[in-house]
């Protein structure tokens, strides 16, 4: 095999290697001109634009306003799928043979990355003393017994159901009965559990507006120990709807956060677990009177809804005064939502804790 001059030089000098492959690839790559007179720098600036835009929405996308039809909010609640974009934009980099795009569209990866890459690596929820599992059931399921034994296979020490009808009701019931020996039901929300409830009631979180009987929301304190209470809200907040003319209208959801956030920072209690529907994900501006008290696990990328295709996780299990250490979806059911399983660990003091 025939060796050229600089294929020698460099095999005798990694110096001259060096420098032999630097100015190689600067003079046939970057400083390349092409039909119009750029180069591998100078090509594909809008390309690098979106890459950099990207990347700074996923870093702070607070940048962006809820001012006229909440783009904010509705950004935040979908955040991962910013990273769509990412693949195809390097692609196009590469293929117009533009380093500044290149750079931008790895700067935007490796944000994504950083982001969202911990809620793909395989987990074990470790040691924790409860586990709940939370539910928007559907007010059309057609099988709630099918659905009850779905969310006993998790085990469940809690469950928290929404969307519970009077025609539903007895068969959760009835399913339920010899694994959670104890339950109350407040209008369309309903918490069934393992162990002794006491202080049962609503919790009113009903907007102004809204008229007739909507109860979405109940407290109750949950013995889970000897001398050791814990309050459990469950809630449903209202939905939220993209309307031509209020864009991503929230107003009823975020209204309904605020009188819930209200009596989370009332609360006595040293525990509070709150498990609902909440129509957002926990990075959405319009719930931060619940995850500012409240805080959740990582998983991110754990979508519960829709069913058919999930986008987004806007079932949550939240705590103050304990760690949600694991949040996972469980199979679908009769519903439009994914169940969600939550582990919490509550603290040392706590006996028989899970493994």
């Amino acid at each position: 095999m025939a060796i050229g001059k600089a294929d020698s030089a460099a095999a005798r000098s990694p110096e001259r290697a060096a420098r032999w492959f630097r100015n190689r690839f600067r003079n046939r790559s970057f400083r390349r001109r092409d039909a119009g007179g750029r180069t591998a720098w100078t090509r594909g600036r809008a390309d690098a634009v979106l890459s950099v835009l990207v990347a700074l929405l996923l870093l702070c996308p607070s940048l962006v306003p809820d001012t006229v039809g909440n783009p904010g909010s509705l950004i935040e609640n979908f955040l991962p799928w910013l990273g769509a974009p990412i693949l195809p934009l390097l692609t196009l980099a590469a293929v117009r043979r533009s380093a500044t795009a290149v750079l931008a569209a790895l700067a935007a990866a490796v944000v994504w990355t950083a982001t969202f890459g911990p809620s793909l690596l395989p987990r074990s929820p470790g040691k924790h003393d409860l586990t709940v599992v939370q539910h928007n059931v559907s007010d059309v399921n057609k099988d709630p017994a099918a659905t009850a034994r779905t969310l006993m296979d998790a085990d469940p020490d809690l469950v928290a159901l929404q969307e519970l009808t009077g025609q539903a009701l007895p068969a959760y019931e009835k399913a339920f009965r010899s694994r959670f020996p104890h339950h109350v039901v407040v209008g369309t929300v309903g918490l069934w559990s393992r162990y002794p409830l006491t202080q049962t009631g609503r919790a009113d979180i009903r907007p102004e507006a809204v008229t007739g009987d909507w109860n979405r929301g109940l407290r109750a304190v949950v013995r889970v120990g000897p001398e050791r209470d814990i309050a459990v809200y469950v809630a449903h907040l209202p939905s939220v709807r993209i309307r031509p003319a209020a864009g991503f209208d929230t107003r009823w959801r975020d209204e309904s956060a605020g009188l819930l956030g209200e009596k989370l920072a009332r609360e006595k209690s040293a525990t509070v677990i709150l498990a609902g529907d909440l129509n957002g994900t926990t990075r959405d501006r319009g719930l931060a009177p619940l995850t500012s008290q409240l805080a959740s696990a990582d998983e991110e990328l754990e979508f519960s809804w829709p069913t058919v295709f999930p986008v987004a996780r806007i079932d949550q299990v939240m705590a103050r005064g304990a760690a949600v250490v694991d949040v996972r979806t469980l199979p679908e059911t009769g519903s439009d939502h994914l169940p969600v399983v939550a582990r919490i660990r509550l603290g040392d003091d706590l006996e028989g804790r899970r493994s």
